[in-house]
């Protein structure tokens, strides 16, 4: 069997002062003409070092409100107010900027970007009783935490069976099978091999991991840890300056050609740092550009080409949180009503930029269809689209 390496990304680490600002469109909390309305805080990050990420979610928003609401930024009458902060990625900004604006009204708190920052936020939600829905914060922890949080993108057990469905693709039997983790040795690394432990383990999968200081800048070593394991999944989970020289360094070690390769799809501008190496690297990929053809994938489409924008990873995870806002205020009305909110995103179904999606009920899961990639030339196109039954997270215990 060939191994398969993914990559995942990043969670903040950088600690940046928080900037707020009202959104396009929007206002400080009340309706244009004083009418009723309902506050959205958008706080995630437009800093720091998951900047790009922020900066689709909010484009993706931007285009899923104006979808939702067929462009007039209101629902059955409620003006949807949306405030955006800036995070930085930094928790104590997050939860910080979210207690400002619950105290400022907010009914609804939605965009995080770093999971750092989610699992503080989520509490918070839960003692104020307000909506929570999270954007590109992958971290499983999210999922069933309390009645209020849900979350608008995927978690890493969704990246984590998308690789195993490439490995069982090519290999049919798993049992037995051997996959190592390519990591660095920091939180990030640490989360990832955790999750692969705990995913493929349970599939009857043998799981080693070769954990490489961040600061390391020769990585033969280490490619050799990894051919030394003779695995047949090769899981990588890499973010940073030193991303390009690993993919270099794999290939001329041979490790992409002993083993199936899978790494998760990144933002556009990683693109290049696989160099010669693209087209030995399978991709689990979240969301491909020009993946669907979806209503909501053209009206995405549509937006962005007026704007001048490109559809990226994580435009899709804006998108749907402006569908889930608009749902949810439908509901709630103009008093924001968070109980009926809650009642209405549990067990809702609804087309979405990357198909048909579900909030499962008993924890919010996001049951959403994931993509196998490879690259053709510079950019990557779909190989495969798995179902959202089939990539479907364990279901979390809950409260």
């Amino acid at each position: 069997m060939r191994p398969v390496t993914a990559s995942i990304a990043a969670t903040a680490l950088l600690a940046v002062l928080a900037t707020a600002c009202s959104s396009p469109g929007g206002s400080d909390g009340e309706g244009e003409g004083g009418g009723d309305a309902v506050t959205v805080a958008l706080i995630t990050s437009t800093s720091g070092p998951l900047a790009s990420y922020g900066e689709q979610y909010l484009q993706g928003f931007e285009a899923g409100l104006d979808h939702a609401t067929g462009g007039t930024g209101e629902v059955e009458g409620v003006a949807i107010d949306v405030v955006r902060s800036d995070d930085a990625g930094e928790p104590s900004s997050g939860v910080s900027l979210a207690r400002q604006r619950i105290d400022e009204g907010a009914t609804i708190i939605a965009g995080t970007a770093s999971s750092g920052v989610a699992v503080q936020v989520a509490p918070l939600a839960e003692q104020n009783e307000v909506l929570y829905i999270t954007g590109p914060a992958a971290t499983d922890s999210v999922t069933g935490i309390n009645d209020f949080t849900f979350r608008s993108g995927r978690q890493t057990y969704q990246d984590v069976v998308t690789a195993s469905e490439i490995l069982a693709a090519g290999e049919g039997d798993l049992d037995g099978a051997r996959v190592t983790v390519l990591a660095q040795d920091n939180a990030f690394g640490q989360a990832n091999v955790t999750a692969v432990e705990s995913v493929l383990t349970g599939q009857g999968l043998d799981v080693a991991s070769v954990l490489v200081p961040p600061s390391a800048t020769d990585l033969t070593p280490s490619a050799a840890q990894v051919l030394g394991q003779d695995p047949d999944l090769v899981f990588v989970a890499w973010a940073g300056d030193t991303a390009q020289t690993m993919w270099t360094t794999l290939d001329q070690q041979g490790v992409l050609d002993a083993a199936t390769v899978v790494t998760g799809l990144d933002i556009r501008a990683t693109y290049p740092v696989f160099g010669a190496a693209r087209d030995k690297v399978t991709l689990l990929a979240h969301y491909v550009p020009g993946a669907t053809d979806t209503p909501e994938a053209r009206a995405m489409e549509e937006y962005f080409a007026e704007e001048g924008w490109e559809p990226d990873l994580f435009s899709p995870d804006g998108f749907t949180a402006a569908q889930m806002v608009v749902e949810a205020v439908r509901a709630g009305g103009a008093e924001g009503d968070t109980a009926a909110m809650v009642d209405a995103l549990e067990g809702w179904s609804f087309s979405g930029v990357k198909g048909e999606q579900t909030v499962r009920e008993g924890d919010h899961a996001l049951l959403q269809p994931m993509f196998e990639a490879r690259f053709e030339g510079e950019v990557p196109s779909v190989v495969r689209t798995l179902d959202p039954a089939t990539v479907a997270p364990a279901e979390a215990a809950g409260e």
